[in-house]
Order: structure tokens, then sequence, then C-alpha cells
């Protein structure tokens, strides 16, 4: 009978112990998830940060490049335009130096469909000297398929289901980069609208004389 209760007490007593253990394990393991939930936080405002820095750089380097290529670095005098262009070309290489990259992560399938979707945008601008007004309605129509909103252009359909089989933060690049080029070549048209304007008027002017 004794053992029998010395037998009982030690069941229980291990049985507690047991319990103990385990009610300290599961906070040590509520603690380290709390740990992990506030570091994903923290690495999502890390990934977030470096991108808009990347953004900005782009942004930058846009900027630069458009002052570089603009009509007033044209009519200005040679002496002035040689002291800007300096100046940003010196912009340029500091931006350059900064380097800014956040990868995404890609299955397969994303790998594949990112590849294609940069091809058909690279063809395109590799091309553009050849039909500059083609290329603008080609990439418009790339843009309207990477868009919510009901487009005001036709909607290239084939690139729209690429992009969809995109990472989601690779549409979003792939967005970017389109408003980018429709901005420079947007650019570009108008420049080359004010030069061949330039050179009806030269005519006129000699004939005024």
């Amino acid at each position: 009978m004794a053992q029998a209760k010395i037998s009982a007490k030690i069941n229980e007593a291990a049985r507690s112990g047991k319990f103990s253990r385990t009610v300290s394990m599961a906070d040590r393991s509520l603690r380290l998830l709390e740990s992990l939930d506030d570091l994903e936080t923290r690495v999502e405002a890390l990934r977030e940060a470096a991108t808009a820095m990347e953004q900005e750089r782009e942004c930058l380097l846009e900027m630069i490049q458009s002052i570089q290529n603009s009509q007033e670095m044209r009519t200005i005098c040679d002496g002035e335009r040689e002291e800007l262009t300096l100046t940003a070309n010196r912009l340029m290489t500091r931006t350059l130096t900064v380097q800014v990259s956040v990868d995404t992560i890609r299955n397969d399938q994303q790998e594949d469909a990112l590849k294609k979707a940069m091809a058909i945008i690279d063809e395109i601008a590799n091309n553009v000297l050849d039909n500059l007004e083609g290329a603008v309605k080609k990439l418009q129509a790339l843009h309207a398929a990477c868009v919510s909103e009901a487009p005001a252009v036709p909607v290239d359909q084939k690139f729209q289901s690429i992009v969809i089989s995109c990472a989601l933060e690779d549409q979003k690049k792939i967005k970017r980069r389109l408003e980018t080029l429709m901005r420079n070549m947007g650019n570009a048209e108008r420049t080359i609208k004010i030069m061949d304007n330039q050179k009806v008027d030269e005519p006129n002017s000699v004939n005024g004389k």
C-alpha cells in the first residue's frame, strides 16, 4: 500500500515536471515567434527602403540624361555648355557609384516570364531609331497591359499574359521601365520636332534677309 502511494506521488511529480517543461517550451517558442515577426517587419521595411533608393537612383540618372539631351543645352554658348556638361557628367559618375540591388525570389515559370517580357521591351528599344512613332505606340500597348484601370490605347494581350506570369515585384519593375522609356522617347520626339522646325525656319530667315 505504501509502495503504491509512493509510486503515485512519483508519477504525479513526473507529470507535474513534464507539464512545467511543456509550458516553458511553449513560452520560449512564443517569444521566438514574436522575435521573428518583428524581424520580418524590419526585413520588409529594409526591402522597401532599398527599393525606394533604387527608384531614386533611376530617377536621378534619367533627370541628368534629360538635361544633357535637352534643347536648352543646344541653345547656350559653347563655354557655358561645356561647363554644364562637365557638371552633369560629374553628377552622373557620382550617381553611378551608388549600387543598390533588391533581388526578387522567383520560381522557374516567373524567371522565364521575366526574360520574355524584357526581350520584347529590348527589341522595341533597340529598333527605336528605325521608327520612333511606331516604337512609342508599341510601348503604350505594352504599358496598357501592366495597368489595372481601363487604358485609353489597345492592350497587347500576349504581353499581358506574360506579365501576369511574372513575380509581383517584377511586374512593378516592368511597368516602371516602360514608363521611363516612353518618357525618354517622348522627349526625343519633341527634340526631333524642334530641330526639324529649326531646319525649316532657317531658309525662311535667309530669304527674309
